[in-house]
């Protein structure tokens, strides 16, 4: 009998990182963690807006700080404090307020993304070929592409903030694309709603959970809608990457 084995029984498999099923479990978390806690911070708007009201000169500087906390944790989601924020604040200034906020959550999410998963995603990456190859030409052969695909994804108004930066930490998409388009597209969503709830607050309403019901069924159509749209993107750039690398 021959002892010979052939190359890919002698080929080296890529081991198994120790971290992989934490990022499955923190994956999971910043799903389930900021809808529960979005939901409950809703009967609390009123509250939140009034303290908001009540300490102007670190009302911005409190919003900040909280949004970037809370995202960049995956905690909270986005738009129950983009409500909160265009109420006590107003449009332009909530709308100025959120995104700074944002774009320090989307920064911690990305490096804690990136440090906790060690290089549990890009081993599996590695090892696969048609992943290797679809990462290659999303993320890593032009930035202006990768600019565009995260510019897609966030866009939608409810794509999963937290979720995201995991992603994108993990898969290590460089850091200056990233924000770039987390900051144009977080933008439409959150203007939106610190007009919608500036106006509200105009009326002189005590309470904006109206304002959420109200605007919560064309809200999922729309976003829905665009998320779809942007995945299908995605899913041709990488057929035509797969096609071409023969693995298709």
């Amino acid at each position: 009998m021959s002892d010979a084995t052939s190359p890919a029984d002698s080929a080296p498999k890529a081991p198994r990182s120790s971290r992989t099923p934490w990022l499955v479990v923190l994956a999971a978390a910043w799903i389930i963690i900021p809808i529960v806690l979005g939901i409950t911070l809703l009967t609390q708007v009123a509250p939140a807006s009034q303290w908001l009201h009540e300490h102007p000169d670190i009302a911005a500087a409190t919003c900040v700080a909280v949004l970037a906390f809370t995202t960049g944790f995956g905690l909270l989601p986005p738009y129950v404090q983009s409500i909160i924020a265009g109420w006590a604040l107003g449009a332009v200034v909530g709308t100025a307020t959120v995104l700074v906020g944002l774009l320090g959550g989307a920064t911690i999410g990305f490096f804690v993304a990136r440090a906790l998963s060690g290089d549990a995603l890009m081993r599996h990456i590695a090892s696969n070929p048609r992943a290797k190859t679809i990462h290659h030409a999303l993320v890593e052969a032009k930035q202006r592409r990768t600019f565009l695909l995260i510019l897609l994804l966030r866009l939608p108004p409810n794509s999963p903030f937290a979720l995201f930066n995991l992603a994108m930490g993990a898969a290590r998409v460089r850091y200056g694309p990233m924000i770039a388009a987390t900051a144009i597209g977080m933008l439409p969503r959150t203007a939106f709603l610190c007009s919608a709830a500036a106006a509200a607050a105009a009326t002189g309403a005590q309470d904006i959970q109206d304002l959420v019901r109200r605007q919560s069924w064309p809200w999922l159509i729309v976003g829905l809608a665009s998320f779809i749209v942007a995945l299908l993107i995605i899913r041709v750039l990488a057929q035509r990457a797969l096609r071409a690398a023969g693995l298709a």
